[in-house]
């Protein structure tokens, strides 16, 4: 099914056409480039409905183990990597002269921020030079990575072209924003709408076919800019809105009233508002990031983006205000603060029920309590072990200590609320916990021990 923002062409041209029909018919090739937490479960939703996939990664070490139908996701399961495997309509190679193969190359690569906070493309960059070796006639380029309007037009094409060939001359471009949500058991790839915004209507017009071959529903605007504007909305709009409550929190705990408390009640008018949590901070690899692409492209135009950038200091602010709050629950408690004091911080990932812990705040609170001389551990029962990360580099190989030694720690702090972990236990155990989630509360649990931060 296709939502149009304007009417399609009202004539195709014989070689689209053709195009169109070898897609119908499952007869293209697909290549997906970055098998990651996009990347993968966009390559096993086309794989199930009968393309033949090749998917692309720079890890050699990621593409063996895929091969193998292992898990390397946590919410992906390994059965329905191996089954695409053993069906062969999936494989992984780390051999990108194969781009040549595909006849629709999908781009799921990262887009992080520099420490100064400007967008970082170097792998955009990077992929596009790649296909650009083994660019050829009637391939459909697509990018899927989240980035500022205007990366598709001023980046990838003139890389593209620079080879000789024209965009909707030669082959054809396209963005459609990734809106994955792991972790999430209403929604995956093939049932959440795909936006698609071509360089060009025909462009468009086969982006939106081939999506909607195995994704239920597409939705067609005028450019790739506007595709792009609208995963930064998306991502701002709940940037903002998390950062009202987390100050909310703050103001109100000052009040003695719980946030927790006001949102449920707050939630029950049928219109006008809608529910978001405050918490330690933000993670992942979309909202902590993608607003800053916009203020930084908004630069360009001698815009100051000051609602956008507020929201993101108090979110980026959040992890400080926990372990400020941790040290006055010690003080309160025990007579003293952090320095000495052992700490449990449960959950590394950066959302219940995944092992993502890109940008988590988790990871900012251990680096804050090892700064402030506190003996700080952590417990996932989806991390084991701390792996490679942007920043963090100083707790690499740091291992997930057991929840059942809670009572032997002096706070611990409930960073990440998986459903798995049992709450009832460590409260029982712990001597003094501080909630960022309320998942005390939102299990009936309450103790004079249990601090909310």
């Amino acid at each position: 099914m296709q939502e149009y923002i304007r009417n399609d062409l009202s004539q195709l041209s014989p070689r689209v056409e053709a195009l169109l029909a070898n897609y119908r018919e499952k007869k293209a090739i697909l290549g997906v480039i970055g098998l990651g937490y996009v990347g993968l479960p966009l390559s096993l939703a086309a794989a199930r409905a009968g393309f033949k996939v090749i998917g692309f990664d720079i890890n050699p070490e990621r593409v063996t183990r895929i091969n193998n139908g292992e898990a390397v996701i946590k919410h992906i399961a390994p059965e329905a990597i191996a089954s695409s495997i053993s069906s062969q309509k999936f494989a992984a190679t780390n051999d990108f002269s194969r781009l040549r193969e595909a006849d629709v190359i999908m781009i799921a690569v990262p887009t992080p921020l520099s420490k100064q906070r400007e967008p970082d493309l170097s792998y955009v960059v990077n992929t596009a030079k790649a296909i650009a070796k083994t660019l050829r006639p009637d391939q459909l380029i697509i990018l899927e990575s989240t980035t500022y309007p205007g990366t598709t037009r001023e980046i990838m094409k003139p890389i593209l072209e620079d080879t000789g060939l024209v965009s909707g001359r030669d082959f054809f471009l396209a963005f459609s924003p990734e809106r994955e949500d792991p972790g999430n058991q209403k929604f995956e790839t093939s049932t959440i709408p795909k936006v698609v915004g071509g360089d060009g209507p025909e462009a468009s017009t086969l982006a939106c076919a081939i999506y909607s071959e195995f994704i239920a529903k597409t939705v067609r605007v005028l450019s790739p800019d506007i595709a792009e504007a609208v995963k930064l909305t998306e991502n701002i709009f709940r940037s903002v809105n998390i950062a009202l409550m987390n100050e909310l929190k703050v103001v109100y705990e000052c009040m003695g009233i719980s946030i927790w408390e006001v949102i449920e009640a707050a939630k029950t008018k049928p219109f006008g508002f809608m529910p978001f949590y405050p918490g330690p901070g933000l993670g992942g690899h979309c909202i902590p990031i993608d607003p800053f692409y916009l203020t930084w492209k908004a630069r360009e135009y001698n815009i100051s983006t000051k609602f956008i950038e507020l929201a993101g200091e108090i979110n980026t602010a959040m992890p400080q205000y926990v372990i400020e709050r941790t040290a006055l629950a010690l003080d309160q408690t025990f007579g003293r603060g952090l320095k000495g004091s052992k700490i449990l911080v449960v959950g590394l990932a950066y959302k219940k029920n995944i092992d993502d812990i890109r940008e988590s705040p988790s990871l900012r609170l251990l680096q804050l309590l090892d700064a402030r001389g506190a003996l700080a551990d952590y417990h996932d029962p989806f991390v084991p072990a701390v792996t490679p990360t942007r920043e963090y580099h100083e707790l690499l190989g740091r291992k997930s200590a057991q929840v059942a030694d809670a009572g032997t720690y002096d706070a611990i702090i409930i960073s990440t609320d998986h459903d798995c972990v049992d709450y009832g236990d460590i409260v029982s155990r712990a001597k003094l916990i501080v909630d960022t989630r309320n998942a005390c509360g939102s299990r009936g649990l309450h103790s004079d021990k249990i601090f909310m931060a």
